[in-house]
């Protein structure tokens, strides 16, 4: 692993150590409807049975419990449009912590529920006009707490990695020969910590990245090699995957170890959250579904092999859920 890279295996392999028996070994699941429907075998990592909805609990207690003595008094302050927030919460609660999230206002209404009734403080902004780092930033200064940003961090980065270890070693017991990984996207970390996990064991196992088609920043950074941005008019569903560009953390690792990405379209998204609740019996939100997407609409690049795809979350608003499954 070179050196400039934020985090190595043995990083997230002291994650691993630090989050054991506090998060969820989440299921890798197999469904002889889906294997049918994808002309291929299909491993789901299904990131809705982990605490809070999603898989953001991982770096979240990974990063929070490594805070000691005084400084924990303090607290912490996050950003997030809804999973790191009630992540961060989950973990302060545990740890005995105050939590400040500064989230969107429009962010949905069962993910600002699930924050506030996990005890920690909301700040709303507003998305389009204001810049949810800096404010919390100027929070985190006046409170003294810890800065704990969604995916550019690489103890939240290593935590996240934890879900690639998994797969690796379910995909083994299930005698299943991984060719590929097809992992959400965002910010890039849970990408760039399972890529790390996954390369660093098996390199000829290729990782890509999924993404919402208006917000394909890392892949499009793929390409280019450099870090590129989304249009500010730029709309998606995918809630949890609104990033405008990837971090500076995560691109270099993703940079180096991705074989790919992918993106989906919002109707590809609905499609999958639709397959999921009719045949494989998961409620997976919109953010959670694009690996899933990719794979049913044959996107993913073809392989003899199994693909594992990381279902990231499950949180979504009820009255949004209900139109989209049941619409035709």
């Amino acid at each position: 692993m070179s050196s400039r890279l934020a985090i190595s295996a043995d990083d997230v392999r002291s994650a691993a150590k630090m989050i054991a028996g506090i998060a969820v070994r989440t299921p890798l699941l197999e469904y002889a409807t889906l294997n049918e429907q994808a002309g291929r075998r299909v491993l789901v990592k299904f990131e809705g049975a982990q605490h809070t909805g999603s898989f953001k609990f991982r770096g979240a207690y990974n990063r929070l419990a490594r805070i000691q003595g005084a400084v924990r008094a303090a607290g912490v302050v996050a950003w997030s449009s809804g999973n790191h927030a009630q992540g961060v919460a989950a973990a302060a609660k545990l740890l005995s912590m105050p939590a400040t999230i500064v989230m969107p206002s429009d962010a949905p209404a069962i993910k600002k529920l699930n924050t506030m009734a996990l005890g920690a403080e909301i700040v709303f902004y507003d998305r389009r006009t204001e810049s949810r780092e800096e404010l919390a930033a100027a929070l985190a200064a006046r409170q003294g707490a810890i800065l704990v940003p969604p995916f550019n961090d690489p103890l939240i980065i290593a935590g996240q990695g934890t879900v690639g270890l998994e797969i690796l070693e379910q995909a083994s017991a299930a005698n299943a020969d991984l060719g590929q990984v097809l992992v959400c996207c965002g910010g890039g970390g849970l990408t760039a910590g399972v890529a790390t996990a996954i390369k660093a064991i098996h390199p000829s196992v290729d990782v890509y990245s999924v993404e919402p088609a208006a917000f394909d920043d890392t892949a499009r950074s793929l390409m280019s090699g450099q870090r590129e941005t989304v249009s500010k008019d730029a709309a998606s569903i995918c809630d949890a995957l609104l990033s405008p560009s990837p971090g500076d953390m995560t691109f270099p690792i993703n940079r180096a170890l991705l074989s790919g990405g992918l993106a989906v379209t919002d109707e590809q998204v609905k499609a999958a959250m639709r397959f999921a609740f009719e045949k494989l019996k998961l409620v997976i939100e919109p953010g959670g579904a694009v690996a899933l997407a990719a794979v049913l609409h044959g996107l993913a690049p073809p392989t003899r092999l199994a693909t594992a795809v990381v279902v990231s979350g499950g949180n979504v608003d009820p009255e949004f859920y209900a139109s989209i499954i049941t619409a035709r």
